[in-house]
């Protein structure tokens, strides 16, 4: 399908959840998607502003579907995250986390030192999804961001898919600090830019070579659309055909799943 709507595409930035799987459920068969994938000669990057687990996590959870990446072919909104901090902190800095073990580990990994949770001393509050999230969190960290720290959030998705349907999402805990600080926070993930811009330099690619693919027309397409990268929304996840028909600008493709849209 690809082909014959979009001709001139060399590389695919794909979303993973709600497009390879709901939580742990393999949307297809990824090994065989991926194959014909490689088969058809289109280099490719996953890119998901899911920011609760660690890249190594995701090479894990790929690899129990059948399916093995190199390194760079992965990257999620933390990642992005601590790149776009090590430009502006580039000696380190001490990070307040509101959010998963992944995250507070790519953010370690990346020379930063992860405070613990009743420290007051901090440069920036990185918030992001957090299973284990408690009003007595939400108060110290908006206690920080008052108190100057720089304010991130990983991505603004305000839910994400599961097997028993749709459960906050990042966007949920983000917003909830805003709105306690009277402050807006420098988001990362889609539909800002800078995990397009990222995973489009890996892939040595420029924006019309590039065709992003996902499920969600307010972070995935809408993220695409304004970094110049031609998109494909598929119906496995958050958005319907009906949502996308009324979207402007549309996507350039509407498929049923990656299944559809890769064979």
């Amino acid at each position: 399908m690809i082909s014959k709507h979009l001709p001139n595409i060399k590389g695919l930035i794909i979303d993973m959840d709600g497009v390879l799987w709901n939580d742990t459920q393999p949307i297809g068969d990824l090994p065989a998607i991926f194959q014909k994938i490689s088969d058809s000669g289109y280099q490719f990057i996953l890119a998901t502003n899911n920011a609760t687990k660690s890249i190594d996590e995701y090479h894990q959870k790929l690899q129990g579907f059948g399916v093995k990446l190199e390194d760079w072919q992965v990257i999620n909104s933390a990642m992005a995250a601590g790149i776009f901090l090590k430009q502006k902190y580039p000696q380190g800095a001490r990070i307040h986390v509101v959010g998963q073990p992944g995250l507070k580990k790519t953010l370690s990994e990346l020379g930063f030192q992860i405070v613990s949770e009743d420290e007051t001393r901090v440069d920036i509050v990185v918030a992001s999804l957090d299973f284990n999230l408690t009003y007595e969190k939400l108060k110290h960290a908006a206690l920080l961001i008052r108190n100057g720290a720089y304010f991130i959030g990983t991505n603004l998705d305000p839910t994400l898919p599961t097997p028993e349907g749709f459960i906050p999402g990042s966007g949920t805990v983000v917003r909830a600090l805003e709105t306690a600080t009277e402050s807006k926070a420098k988001v990362i993930g889609k539909p800002e830019p800078d995990l397009y811009l990222i995973a489009m330099q890996r892939l040595q690619l420029s924006p019309e070579e590039t065709l992003a693919i996902g499920d969600r027309l307010d972070t995935d397409i809408a993220g695409a659309q304004a970094a110049g990268i031609r998109t494909a929304l598929v119906l496995s996840g958050a958005s319907t055909r009906e949502e996308a028909l009324n979207f402007q600008p549309n996507p350039d493709i509407i498929a049923n799943d990656l299944t559809d849209l890769i064979f």
